[in-house]
């Protein structure tokens, strides 16, 4: 009985000896290709280049425009955000009334918006150095008596006539390059950053910089105009000034003084001679 014990113990022992020694010598297995981590993604860039105006609207024109009036340019400006001074501006002088009239005529319309950013960039005083009618001259040369969408500037002959007045005071040169629409005043040169609005009428844009006219900023001499050339008359018409009714009227006029003067003559000489006799 006690060796039956004893040989059962002993293929047990050995067993357990067999199984642990095997599970020592097998090699740990590496991990599996869905269990190894992915390599880590390098830091992204950061520098993004700047990209030209987009074509839409920061203000949607309406699908079906309403038939009660034309389209409020303060208010379209007002939501767009960012325009306060430039809208302040349109309101003091009327310019906005004058904009409403035309586009309630059926008139189009190209305006250039400054940001309140382009008139904090103006040196302190520079509005309020101004004349009323220098303000109205200022709000004028940002505004085009025509619709111009992005694609079509490029059609412009310049210098580009504003609102304002002659292309020589304020002059205005718009210029394209891809998809940049560059616009030079002669003092002040800049972009168009973006569009604010548009439809069949009229036409926002956004400008960073205030466009500084040279008839107000710099004036310019005016040029000057040569005097008109005397004309010299001609022998036909010098013959018809001879012959007129009044070159006859002044030639039988001094005949009939003639004897009149010779009587006053003998007259005066007959009172010498007595005189000297006497």
């Amino acid at each position: 009985m006690k060796q039956g014990l004893i040989s059962v113990s002993f293929l047990l022992f050995l067993f357990y000896h067999c199984t642990t020694t095997l599970a020592a010598e097998s090699p740990v297995q590496a991990p599996s290709q869905s269990q190894a981590k992915a390599p880590a993604k390098g830091p992204t860039s950061t520098h993004t280049a700047v990209e030209p105006p987009s074509e839409v609207p920061l203000v949607q024109a309406p699908p079906h425009k309403a038939l009660a009036g034309p389209t409020d340019v303060s208010k379209v400006l007002e939501k767009a955000g960012g325009f306060s001074v430039f809208i302040r501006l349109l309101k003091s002088t009327s310019v906005s009334i004058q904009i409403e009239n035309q586009l309630n005529v059926s008139n189009t319309l190209t305006i250039f918006a400054p940001t309140n950013g382009a008139f904090s960039a103006l040196k302190p005083g520079t509005l309020n150095s101004l004349s009323t009618e220098q303000k109205v001259q200022l709000v004028q040369y940002h505004i085009l008596p025509s619709s111009v969408s992005l694609q079509n500037f490029q059609t412009l002959s310049n210098p580009v006539r504003t609102q304002a007045s002659n292309t020589y005071d304020f002059p205005l040169n718009i210029t394209v390059e891809g998809n940049w629409v560059n616009i030079s005043t002669g003092i002040v040169n800049t972009t168009i950053s973006a569009t604010v609005y548009e439809d069949n009428q009229l036409a926002i844009y956004k400008v960073d910089k205030v466009l500084l006219p040279l008839g107000i900023f710099a004036p310019r001499p005016k040029p000057l105009v040569p005097a008109p050339a005397p004309v010299k008359p001609s022998k036909e018409s010098s013959y018809s000034t001879l012959n007129s009714p009044v070159a006859a009227l002044d030639a039988s006029s001094a005949l009939n003084l003639m004897p009149a003067l010779a009587s006053f003559g003998v007259l005066m000489v007959a009172t010498s001679l007595y005189l000297v006799s006497s």
